[in-house]
């Protein structure tokens, strides 16, 4: 895993990328008091004024209220990553803190320092006739690397992010592109002729942003059954001579070749042309779903948000913002009690309500501008975003020689043999 995108850097609702320092008071662990009174200490990736920070803010006042339990909270920001490992060596470690899936893996889970949380899922939702495991489908889970212990319940989501083409559905040169979705990518480029016949363009993208971008590469490979992981994982390189690679880049060249992506893209950094496609001068932008909020003082009145997946794409991505604890966590039985209290429906359903995002309960409706997305992930099936590839292997292999395909200065029979070449000398350097 690893992913430093893009997609971690925005997470949520706009959210900027600012942290707040843990002081001294934060890093006291689990004292004497938290014991007494049957509480713990809780860490969370949230300023206090973010929405996600008064959802959890009031499930926290309710278990409170309702079990004696003192929850000692740290609103950490997004810096919290960088606290956790030093604070674990320290022996100050709060017992319960958050971070998306990949943060959570790569700071402890990797190393043998996350506690194994499947105790959770047998936990009794409170109020509720159902254990955990039955609000929390398994797919999520199944999704995940396992640690060195084998376990892959090092983290309890509560909020799903997922990757795919945006567009306003309310919009008539989309609509007369596009009467129904494409079910290939010739009925993809097919959409794209007629809004440029239309003069619209078709695709607004950050052009600096290898990873954005990089996502339609990603599902094409999906759907053509490629495995990214698998591919960068190959120390020959002889995964890029498979045919479906090749078929991949291709695909993308043609958007590249048929000016398909809005004018001067290839100089522009974010949010330059997410804002030109919130404007209506595009019709799709690829992003994680926290994108509607991002744009939503922005959009005309009458936008109407709607998603697709690219076409042919089988498995919708995902990435889990949820719970996690040290292994050494001192109390861990109140933290995991708080864990299935704020499952509950009444609580959870405010990161959909209130954080307007989405939440693994399926009985949680989701936001009307991701009710797209919402159906994608009913799919039996997600996965990582490029399968979870880990360490340096994107910046290293992909993104430059991706960006060069993206902006038409090699073709895609060039950029496949240049990131062949380059993963080989890449995993000669590994050792």
């Amino acid at each position: 895993m690893g992913r430093t995108t893009t997609s971690a850097r925005r997470v949520v609702g706009a959210a900027t990328a600012a942290a707040l320092a843990l002081g001294a008071s934060a890093c006291g662990g689990s004292g004497d008091g938290a014991k007494a009174s049957g509480g713990f200490t809780y860490w969370s990736m949230w300023r206090a004024d973010e929405p996600q920070a008064k959802v959890l803010k009031a499930a926290i006042d309710d278990f409170t209220a309702a079990t004696g339990a003192k929850v000692n909270i740290t609103w950490a920001g997004r810096d919290i990553a960088k606290k956790i490992g030093p604070a674990i060596a320290a022996n100050q470690a709060p017992d319960l803190w958050d971070e998306s899936d990949d943060k959570v893996y790569g700071t402890t889970a990797a190393a043998g320092q996350a506690l194994d949380l499947s105790p959770v899922l047998q936990l009794q939702v409170p109020g509720e006739d159902f254990p955990v495991s039955q609000v929390l489908p398994a797919k999520y889970f199944d999704m995940l690397p396992k640690d060195p212990s084998g376990s892959n319940h090092y983290v309890i989501p509560y909020e799903i992010v997922t990757n795919a083409m945006f567009y306003n559905a309310a919009d008539p040169a989309i609509a007369a592109a596009m009467p129904s979705p494409p079910t290939d990518w010739a009925g993809l480029l097919k959409v794209c002729d007629a809004l440029k016949a239309a003069g619209k363009a078709c695709i607004a993208s950050e052009g600096e942003d290898p990873w954005s971008n990089a996502l339609y590469f990603d599902y094409l490979l999906n759907g053509a059954g490629v495995n990214v992981s698998q591919l960068a994982a190959d120390k020959s390189g002889a995964t890029w001579d498979a045919p479906a690679v090749l078929t991949a880049a291709q695909q993308v060249e043609q958007l590249v070749k048929g000016g398909h992506l809005i004018e001067g893209y290839d100089a522009t950094k974010y949010p330059t042309q997410e804002t030109n496609w919130a404007s209506g001068k595009a019709a799709f932008y690829m992003d994680g779903n926290y994108v509607t909020a991002e744009v939503a003082k922005q959009v005309p009145a009458g936008w109407k948000m709607a998603s697709m997946l690219p076409p042919t794409a089988k498995t919708p991505d995902a990435n889990l913002i949820g719970f996690a604890s040290p292994k050494r966590a001192k109390n861990a039985a109140a933290a995991q009690k708080f864990i299935a209290f704020f499952l509950q429906k009444k609580h959870l359903a405010g990161i959909s309500t209130t954080a307007l995002n989405l939440t693994p309960r399926a009985d949680i409706p989701a936001p009307a501008e991701l009710a797209d997305v919402q159906k994608a992930l009913d799919a039996p099936a997600v996965r990582l975003g490029f399968d979870g590839v880990a360490g340096s292997w994107l910046p290293k292999v992909l993104n430059e020689n991706y960006l060069d395909l993206w902006h038409g200065k090699t073709t895609a029979a060039q950029f496949v043999a240049k990131c062949k070449a380059d993963q080989v000398s890449y995993w000669q350097t590994q050792g």
